[in-house]
């Protein structure tokens, strides 16, 4: 099946995790995929690798180098994108970092690098994108990748689900803004997911174990998993969703210390 037969869509922080997972479902699915990287352009040479070897039919994949935190590389960016594509159909926002730390010794720097790429950088990239959908005429999609942390506490990552939890306006804001002109703007929340950022509890069985104890399904989910979501968010299956949230979890947002009834007494 190619539900995005065609579309050009531009895929923020695609060298590794998430983002290379999406770059691979959407090159299954038809897509033709422009594949960003700030760090590690041969992790951003595999993705394209792997994309071309699950395309099903012609397409295009290319790597463009940019830190989407900086207004200037982003705007070349685009202007590369659109020089190789002729227009642009869909914005995944999924670059993101993190970084522990208590939050009374964080260091200034640390706290706006953060929010420079997870939130400054999906803004940046929004803007662009809009301004184009809106020459184009035919709207558009735009799908940031959030977390559960938007709505879920992460003592020590202060920084961090600030952006997620700030990430939940901004979809909903522009999805309100330009719904008018055809553009849906959405989000998925992926839980544990089995990725590179996640490395500190992946590989340690009890860490894990420890991790997988609080998802009511009894996992951490799969890359692949988040990018089936993407990919139906960028279709035309869901053309009458817009400014949500989309959690991918397992069920971690169900309050999972609640399965046994102990605030009820029973």
């Amino acid at each position: 099946m190619e539900r995005l037969k065609g579309k050009n869509v531009l895929i923020t922080g695609a060298s590794s995790g998430i983002g290379q997972a999406v770059a691979v479902r959407f090159a299954k699915e038809g897509a033709n995929i422009a594949i960003n990287y700030y760090r590690g352009a041969e992790g951003a040479e595999a993705t394209r690798q792997q994309a071309a070897a699950a395309r099903q039919s012609e397409g295009r994949q290319v790597v463009m180098q940019a830190d989407v935190s900086d207004e200037t590389q982003v705007k070349a960016m685009f202007d590369s994108f659109i020089n190789e594509f002729g227009s642009i159909d869909v914005l995944i926002n999924n670059a993101g970092i993190q970084k522990p730390s208590h939050s009374h010794e964080m260091s200034t720097a640390d706290f706006d690098r953060i929010l420079g790429v997870n939130l400054r950088g999906p803004f940046l990239c929004a803007r662009e994108a809009l301004g184009y959908f809106l020459k184009q005429g035919r709207g558009g999609a735009i799908i940031n990748n959030s977390s559960v942390h938007e709505i879920i506490p992460k003592p020590k990552y202060l920084s961090y689900s600030i952006t997620k939890g700030g990430l939940e306006n901004l979809t909903r804001t522009l999805a309100l803004e330009y719904a008018g002109q055809g553009i849906r703007v959405n989000s998925v929340a992926p839980g544990a997911i089995v990725t590179p950022i996640n490395l500190a509890w992946i590989n340690d069985e009890k860490a894990r174990a420890g991790v997988e104890s609080h998802i009511p399904m009894g996992r951490a989910g799969a890359s692949e998993e988040i990018a089936a979501v993407f990919a139906f968010l960028a279709s035309d299956e869901a053309s009458y969703i817009t400014g949500q949230t989309i959690f991918a979890c397992g069920g971690l947002t169900l309050f999972p210390e609640f399965r046994s009834a102990w605030a009820s007494g029973e």
